[in-house]
């Protein structure tokens, strides 16, 4: 408790508003060392218990602690197959960290900072060599390549089976190539070097532009497997049902943060995609996407102010109908988008969007609203005011209000069963689907949710796929 928990070094938000360069720099070696001189080493450790892929952290922190890291990247890969990813990305604040023992009366240890430190090491410094396993001439089609399609197909190719995996885009990554912009997580020099390590070293296949349920079918996948895993995720963007929604320069996060990160657009006009972004810009909700969606459009605007000046009075608004209180996106994503100037404008929902004689959006009418009392997930309902109508000018408008899973996989696969929200009918704990010899999971299962939850639904498919390949049970 005598050492106080150590701040990650970061850039300062007049720079970092200016370039799309990662925000949170990293401990240093000693800085992570010393955050591990705060891990207690308790006998029950329950930062455990919020780990969906079960890493033993007080291990890997004790190794930190004495500096040998070697032994911490090896206990962190022996559960964990992408630290430096989690490290960056993962809410532990609500999961391992919340559970640490010091935040009872103080701050819990940064764990969180110090598993990246870990992963960045091993990216680094490649002491970890992943191994397969006997061959067990079992193939095993891995539809979709983000967290929980990744997690899945290392675990099953170090188990010895032989591993194809099916990416509907250009590149493999998922909604971590996608949605994650390059100032929170680094593509070439983070998720390319993660999976192209892993993919190497177990002789995983990756087919790119395979749309499964387009190009191939689940049926012609079975005819040449012996298992088949899911991990789709959601893409599909949710749209508030108001006026309006057809004008130029309303579009949803997911289209936005592709043709930003995925397409490049931040980087035009090196690469020939530019991304449209407005003077006045509102970003529709208050998750982990509305505030990427918002610093990346601030970002864009900063940068072409200093191109030409065009953008000289820019803003960028995050709208959201409840208070401050219910924001479900990071504490740590609400800071920096407050410190790099995102307008926040709470208790505030849009009834009709605007537009001129162009077509293009002008305006946006909203209403203020009040919180009632508690809804199904626990947070305070949202109430109109009646008679606080007012227009706020917008000239782009972006929808951040969560995802559905696509529909396509779903196509020519009849035993494949879905719930009236879209997702997978699957078993939570092994991922087995209604249709055999297929599992899945993550968002196709649960909706759009974290990372982390999603490789550790890839990782317990995985075992279970495992034990089913091996005879050791029946479907």
């Amino acid at each position: 408790m005598k050492i106080p928990r150590q701040d990650m070094p970061v850039q300062e938000p007049e720079d970092r508003v200016r370039n799309f360069d990662e925000v949170a720099l990293g401990f240093t070696l000693d800085l992570a060392r010393k955050e591990a001189e705060r891990c207690l080493q308790c006998k029950e450790p329950h930062c455990m218990e919020g780990c969906p892929v079960e890493v033993t952290i007080p291990e890997f922190i004790e190794a930190v602690r004495v500096g040998d890291m070697a032994k911490a990247v090896e206990i962190m890969k022996s559960k964990n197959n992408l630290p430096a990813i989690c490290g960056r990305v993962c809410p532990q604040e609500v999961q391992c960290e919340q559970r640490c023992i010091l935040g009872k009366k103080g701050e819990p240890v940064a764990i969180g900072r110090i598993e990246r430190f870990v992963g960045d090491f091993e990216l680094a410094n490649k002491t970890f060599e992943v191994s397969k396993g006997p061959a067990t001439g079992k193939k095993v089609a891995v539809v979709g390549s983000g967290p929980a399609g990744l997690t899945c197909a290392v675990d099953l190719g170090r188990m010895g089976h032989d591993v194809t995996i099916y990416e509907s885009l250009h590149t493999p990554g998922g909604v971590l190539v996608y949605g994650i912009p390059e100032f929170r997580l680094p593509k070439e020099r983070v998720i390319r070097a993660e999976i192209e390590t892993a993919a190497k070293a177990l002789g995983i296949r990756i087919l790119t532009d395979h749309v499964i349920g387009r190009t191939l079918t689940i049926d012609e996948l079975m005819s040449e497997h012996d298992a088949i895993f899911l991990g789709t995720g959601a893409g599909l963007p949710m749209f508030m049902r108001i006026p309006g929604i057809n004008f130029s320069g309303v579009m949803s996060a997911n289209e936005f943060l592709t043709r930003v990160n995925l397409m490049k657009g931040y980087l035009f006009p090196e690469f020939d995609t530019p991304v449209k972004v407005g003077k006045r810009v509102a970003v529709i909700g208050a998750g982990n996407v509305a505030m990427d969606s918002a610093r990346c459009a601030l970002r864009l605007q900063s940068l072409r102010a200093s191109e030409n000046g065009a953008q000289k009075g820019a803003e960028v608004h995050i709208v959201y109908r409840r208070s401050p209180a219910e924001v479900p996106a990071r504490l740590e994503e609400v800071h920096h988008a407050k410190e790099e100037g995102v307008i926040f404008d709470f208790l505030t929902n849009p009834i009709e969007i605007l537009g001129d004689d162009k077509g293009l959006v002008r305006s946006m009418r909203c209403i203020r609203m009040e919180l009632g009392e508690p809804d199904e997930s626990g947070r305070r309902s949202p109430i109109p005011i009646k008679g606080s109508e007012f227009e706020m000018e917008v000239d782009q408008v972006v929808f951040a209000l969560g995802t559905n899973p696509n529909p396509l996989v779903f196509l020519n696969a009849d035993g494949l069963q879905r719930t009236r929200h879209g997702t997978a009918v699957a078993n939570q704990e092994t991922g087995r689907t209604t249709m055999k010899g297929v599992w899945a999971g993550g968002d196709l299962v649960t909706g759009a949710a974290t990372v982390i939850s999603a490789m550790g639904a890839g990782k317990r498919a995985a075992a279970d796929i495992d034990r089913y390949l091996k005879g050791e049970i029946d479907w």
